[in-house]
């Protein structure tokens, strides 16, 4: 059979997008390309180009339609042209670091991540960064490779090391998190402090006086956060601290596990407890049973979520919910638009907590706290 004239492949190519089918419907071993978009889309090159990068000259009917085809052809762009004509690799890296709670938070994050960029030209790719390893190692390594165009970052620090590299190489990245450094960077936060103060306030309305917080590992910006939260609400509303010597939501489940039901056998016990993860929640209720006492009778607890595992605890146990997919979302979202140039003080966002409380309150204790 004779090779198809371009009209005849613009036709064909129109007949399998309108179908829904593939690139080879319309010519078998071809490669779509953006000139096959274009003929499809009776536009030019140039402007299915800039509405597949989602250029702001462009209408969004025209950039939906330009997509569509491309998802009906089976397009995907050539990524080492891209990088030759370009520079750019239209790579997002997540520098994760593997620990106890990344169950939920990897998969949620990666999840919303995904999502953001879906209708974009970039692609996520996930760096690990092991907690006992030099935190500069993976930043150095992305930038001397050039093996992204942008970075999104987590558990963050105070002066954060990571973060200034980054600022003085004019690298676009965005922050899962707050530094107290004096240049100003993109992030996206939830508020932990208004975690803390809300579990307090939850708790010393149920009576607990008491109170004992299993917080994220110090050093982490987030830590600080809770802790104020957490401190200034046990003295407003009139409850004692009561230290958790030696865990942090870093510590393996076994181990925080066996300081609860430890602590729970020591003099003046706490009664209410603050937990900053899914996992160490679920040690933690564990921890109390070893020790003989029930959760939401002996003692009360108030959890941030992350997952659904927390949705089906009994008993039932009040959380206040850190949605990580829409977090991931916003991440990915600032951070295509730091790599377009908008001004930091744009790209600064925090998520405000969602109070999920399952448990009654008696009504004398929350009028009394």
């Amino acid at each position: 059979m004779a090779p198809k004239n371009k009209a005849e492949t613009a036709a064909a190519a129109r007949q399998a997008a309108a179908r829904g089918g593939a690139a080879s419907s319309a010519d078998p071993g071809r490669r779509p390309t953006l000139k096959t978009i274009a003929e499809i889309a009776n536009l030019g090159v140039t402007t299915v180009s800039r509405a597949l990068k989602d250029g702001p000259e462009i209408g969004a009917e025209t950039k939906k339609r330009v997509r569509r085809i491309a998802s009906d052809i089976g397009y995907r762009p050539d990524r080492a042209g891209v990088r030759l004509r370009t520079g750019k690799t239209n790579v997002i890296s997540l520098v994760l670091n593997p620990h106890e709670e990344v169950v939920g938070y990897g998969t949620s994050m990666i999840f919303g991540i995904s999502q953001a960029l879906r209708d974009t030209a970039y692609h996520l790719v996930v760096t690990p960064h092991f907690l006992q390893g030099d935190p500069m190692e993976p930043i150095r390594y992305i930038i001397e490779t050039g093996s992204a165009d942008g970075i999104i970052l987590s558990r963050t620090r105070p002066q954060d090391e990571r973060i200034r590299y980054l600022l003085e190489m004019g690298f676009p990245f965005i922050c899962h998190g707050r530094s107290e450094l004096a240049t100003p960077h993109p992030f996206h936060d939830f508020d932990n402090y208004a975690f803390a103060f809300e579990a307090v306030k939850r708790l010393t309305q149920k009576g607990r006086r008491r109170l004992c917080i299993i917080a994220p590992p110090q050093g982490v910006t987030y830590h600080n956060h809770m802790m104020m939260g957490f401190e200034r609400a046990a003295h407003q509303f009139g409850a004692a601290m009561v230290p958790a010597r030696g865990i942090d939501t870093d510590t393996a489940p076994d181990e925080i596990r066996s300081a609860i039901c430890a602590m729970m056998s020591q003099d003046n016990p706490p009664d209410g407890f603050v937990c900053s993860g899914d996992v160490s929640a679920l040690a933690l209720t564990a921890g109390l049973r070893d020790a003989g006492l029930t959760p939401g009778r002996d003692t009360d607890l108030v959890a941030k979520q992350t997952s659904p595992v927390l949705d089906h605890t009994t008993p039932a146990m009040d959380t206040i919910y850190e949605d990580l997919a829409a977090t991931g979302q916003t991440l990915a979202s600032l951070l295509v638009r730091r790599i377009n140039d908008e001004p930091v003080e744009q790209l600064q966002s925090l998520r405000e907590p969602e109070l999920r409380f399952r448990t009654p309150c008696p009504p004398q204790a929350a009028k009394n706290s």
